[in-house]
């Protein structure tokens, strides 16, 4: 019998520092409740969840208020947590070896920023050979042009290959 965990969840930047910015989240209590939906669906299915934060000086620094993640977020003592101060949280970090490890081909992208390490993230794995579904309204910034950036980012993305769903839909197999 096959014991390996097939897919995980990786929760990008869900971090304090994000949500205090000049220009809010967009879609923010949206934001948190289709990543605490999936997180949930994700744990229920023994799926494995990551929490990726980034580190760097500018309001992100390790063990600060704002890299702390979002207050909302209630991860459990079986997720795992992984640092990174690259946008692509495959760049200088372990994670395709514990990924590998765990026997994961899936990975399910949602968190912080759709631009920036959301996009990053999703090529990063694709680069490592993993299926990869972006949740389409799992993902956001404090950009003004957020919900056009949102869309945007869903489209090429789809291009390079990255199933783009609607939180609803997804699933943990």
């Amino acid at each position: 019998m096959d014991t390996k965990i097939k897919t995980a969840l990786l929760v990008i930047d869900v971090q304090k520092g994000l949500f205090e910015k000049g220009t809010p989240i967009y879609n923010a209590d949206q934001l948190l409740d289709n990543i605490n939906a999936l997180v949930d669906k994700a744990h229920a299915a023994g799926a494995a969840v990551f929490y990726i934060q980034h580190c760097d000086e500018r309001g992100l620094s390790r063990d600060s208020h704002g890299w702390e993640l979002h207050s909302r977020l209630q991860p459990n003592q079986k997720d795992f947590y992984l640092l990174k101060e690259k946008s692509n949280s495959f760049e200088g970090t372990n994670l395709d070896q514990q990924l590998k490890v765990l026997g994961v081909e899936n990975v399910i992208v949602t968190g912080l920023v759709t631009h920036g390490c959301v996009k990053n993230g999703c090529l990063g794995a694709k680069e490592h050979g993993y299926h990869v579904t972006l949740v389409g309204d799992g993902h956001s910034s404090f950009s003004a042009k957020a919900s056009k950036l949102i869309e945007e980012w869903n489209e090429k993305l789809t291009a390079e290959g990255v199933l783009v769903k609607p939180a609803a839909e997804i699933s943990f197999k």
